[in-house]
């Protein structure tokens, strides 16, 4: 047992990201976080799966309708916590014990403050925001299976929110293998809750949301004994909470921006959602039988979100690694880390968008998220388009991971804004005018596969502006890198 107990004390030796060989150091950070990420989707399919095998198609429809909406506000979260952990890697670099102190003090009275916030607008504004994305009352076997999922859900807020603060706090000290050891305990708890929940109290769509959020509470709890048990360093004291203004200034400034980004990019999505939902639409306004442009379309994105989660995560360990050697003066080294980041995103392209072409044969993903029953012909090609569509252009989204969290960490989040923005412009812009240009007219089940096909390009093209946007930061601040802090 004392031998277990060491090699895992050993694993979990926080990573100093400003020795050693760059490329090595990533992969050294970056690989628990791209198993945890890899994970994370694991936590997802479990829900789309055992709610895919066991809940109807109207059902399935309403919880993979509001994916945009969940979207919107966790990744806020996700975003301002990612952000705020920027400051803690540069007082690392730095070697500023006290510092590092401060900023965890800080990010809990941030966070608490943003949980409050996110929770109290989304049950408040549920209902709208249903309507906003084409799920209203008259189709009411999918709008009770959305509006029962995402209440559950954003009750949980709170959850998400300290489960992503703590991970974050750890990747900034150099621990990315901790939150990996706790994503797995929480994934594991999560699947037992949704099989009792499920099929055995029969809760359905309910149960499958308080599944989730059971499941990462108890793992944030743990988490968080977990790190102040082991590092004493983080152990707070009742003046790191005396923090000044320009302290907390600081943190929203790095963290907000971040929080904004990604909601901004949500809003695009539900943009997007809601197109597509017309797909299953008649003339009249009826919901077709099967759903199968929103059931083939939600399996598809499932596998484009695991395909893309290791390009991700490559991007969450760049922040650390550029916040960390920018707290040091480590210029040079960040060009070469960031170069170095960018070839492995585009080989994890090449193998990753090659796996999802593959599982394309036959619909074979569809089998994972969906019973036997839901898998059509006509939910098989709509997926498929939209895959071969997306898969195509993944190697812009490694860019836009590894850029965009380079200028995060050299302490330029305005340009993540910006950069969501162009995504949210590119987006709609393409939602809205493309595909009803393509038709000839009003998008209905009728719709030609070439106007989906037009709407798939929202998404290469959202991803095409931002990086665009990026590659000024990224020159400027990266590979010119001849300012001084």
């Amino acid at each position: 047992m004392s031998g277990i107990r060491e090699k895992f004390k050993n694993l979990t030796q926080p990573v100093d990201l400003r020795k050693g060989k760059e490329w090595k150091a990533l992969l050294l950070f970056s690989l628990p976080i791209i198993f945890s990420y890899l994970l994370q989707q694991v936590y997802t399919i479990s829900d789309a799966a055992i709610c895919g095998q066991t809940l109807t198609a109207d059902e399935v429809a309403g919880v993979n309708d509001v994916s945009p909406l969940i979207f919107i506000f966790l990744q806020f979260a996700f975003g301002c916590t990612a952000g705020f952990s920027v400051i803690t890697s540069n007082r690392v670099g730095e070697g500023d014990g006290a510092g590092v102190r401060k900023s965890f003090a800080a990010q809990i009275i941030l966070s608490a403050c943003v949980t409050v916030i996110l929770t109290v607008v989304s049950v408040f504004c549920l209902k709208p925001l249903l309507k906003w994305i084409n799920v209203t009352p008259d189709n009411p076997l999918v709008f009770k299976a959305a509006y029962n999922y995402c209440f559950v859900i954003f009750l949980g807020i709170i959850a998400q929110m300290f489960y992503n603060f703590i991970c974050s706090v750890l990747r900034s000290v150099g621990d990315s293998v901790t939150p990996l050891v706790f994503l797995f305990i929480s994934t594991v708890l999560n699947v037992g809750l949704d099989l009792l929940f499920i099929m055995v109290f029969r809760w359905g769509v309910i149960g499958a949301a308080a599944a989730t959020v059971t499941a990462q509470g108890l793992s944030t709890v743990a988490c968080f004994i977990y790190t102040f048990v082991k590092y004493k360093n983080l152990r707070l004291k009742k003046e790191d909470f005396k923090l000044s203004l320009n302290e907390l200034n600081r943190h929203i400034y790095q963290g907000v921006p971040l929080g904004l980004q990604f909601s901004v990019l949500a809003i695009g999505i539900i943009v997007m959602q809601g197109e597509l939902v017309k797909f299953d639409l008649t003339a009249e306004g009826v919901m077709v039988a099967g759903n199968p442009a929103q059931n083939g379309y939600g399996a598809a994105c499932k596998l484009g979100s695991l395909l893309m989660s290791p390009m991700n995560a490559l991007g969450a360990g760049v922040v650390s690694f550029t916040a960390q050697n920018y707290g040091g003066g480590e210029y040079k080294r960040i060009r070469r880390g960031v170069l170095q980041a960018t070839l492995i995103a585009i080989i994890m392209y090449a193998l990753f968008a090659g796996a999802g072409l593959l599982l394309t044969v036959n619909g074979a993903y569809q089998y994972i998220f969906l019973s036997a029953d839901k898998v059509t012909a006509q939910s098989i090609s709509f997926g498929n388009r939209y895959l071969y569509v997306a898969l195509s252009f993944y190697f812009l989204l490694g860019l836009l991971f590894v850029w965009r969290s380079a200028a995060q960490g050299v302490e330029k989040p305005l340009f993540s804004l910006l950069s969501g923005t162009v995504e949210l412009v590119a987006r709609i812009l393409i939602c809205l005018l493309l595909p009803a240009a393509i038709n000839g007219g009003a998008i209905n089940c009728q719709a030609s596969s070439a106007a989906f096909i037009a709407l798939c390009f929202a998404d290469p093209a959202a991803w095409f502006g931002s990086v665009l946007l990026l590659s000024y930061p990224f020159i400027r601040y990266v590979l010119l890198m001849k300012y001084k802090k």
